[in-house]
């Protein structure tokens, strides 16, 4: 199974909410585990790629799901040839090198997942490879990031009390309005008028409880749909696509937002 893993080189656009920076200048100060907390879209990677930059500390992301494994992120023993060789996963290469590492969503991961990052969230800063028979000590520059969604989703798994106590947490929400409008113009490059439109259209959606959706309008499918609108898409069909269809798969559902958001922009 190939490691669902992505590095990011590229200084990213990151607008502050809170105190969120000044936090985690003390969090790496102090080299401590840290844990974000928040619905989809609401910019907690953004967060951790920004930080990665500014800091100039190479970034692994390892987006976890169900199936994501302890022996995905330690390494794994393969066939080369007439040999076996040993091949480190994500969390041991972030480990050895001196990397931030980011999971994201780890609560969708494998239970083992958890019980592998253990000695890492405490004043061992250890890894322990089974395998290998090795306990290696975490380089100075080592930083655990992981990110999950606590209970915003029906249907989304939660971290147990005493993993969540292991991190220092710091919670994302939607920006205010002026604030997630001017997110909209300095990723996309959209007149400003058009980007307070889009948030009214987002925040008419994250306060229509009653439709029962699993997700809801995220500040990245705003995005996305500001991109559409800049690349000359129609506006209602920019919002169509961008924000309403990623939302539900119930024709009457998919219908009756796109008539609301009609009325707004």
């Amino acid at each position: 199974m190939d490691n669902p893993v992505s590095e990011y080189k590229k200084i990213p656009y990151y607008r502050p909410t809170g105190k969120e920076l000044e936090i985690f200048d003390k969090v790496w100060q102090n080299r401590l585990p840290l844990l974000l907390k928040g619905p989809t879209g609401s910019g907690k990677s953004r967060f951790v790629e920004h930080i990665s930059s500014i800091k100039n500390i190479r970034m692994i992301t390892v987006s976890c799901h169900e199936e994501t494994s302890a022996t995905d992120l330690i390494g794994r023993f393969i066939i080369k040839g007439a040999e076996t060789v040993w091949i480190d996963g994500p969390l041991t290469e972030a480990v050895k090198t001196g990397a931030i590492l980011y999971l994201d969503e780890v609560a969708e991961a494998r239970p083992d997942v958890i019980v592998a990052i253990h000695s890492l969230t405490d004043h061992r800063r250890q890894l322990y490879i089974d395998k290998l028979g090795v306990t290696l000590q975490a380089h100075q520059d080592f930083l655990l990031v992981a990110s999950f969604n606590p209970g915003y989703q029906r249907g989304f798994k939660e971290l147990k009390p005493s993993t969540r106590q292991r991190f220092v947490a710091i919670s994302f929400g939607y920006p205010d309005p002026k604030v997630e409008a001017e997110i909209l113009c300095n990723e996309t490059g959209i007149h400003i008028d058009i980007a307070q439109k889009l948030v009214n259209i987002g925040n008419k959606i994250r306060n229509l409880k009653e439709l029962g959706l699993t997700e809801t309008a995220s500040t990245r499918l705003l995005i996305d749909a500001a991109k559409l609108i800049v690349s000359d898409l129609p506006k209602r069909l920019s919002v169509r696509h961008a924000v309403v269809e990623p939302l539900t798969d119930d024709p009457d559902i998919a219908q009756a937002l796109s008539d609301t958001c009609d009325l707004l922009i």
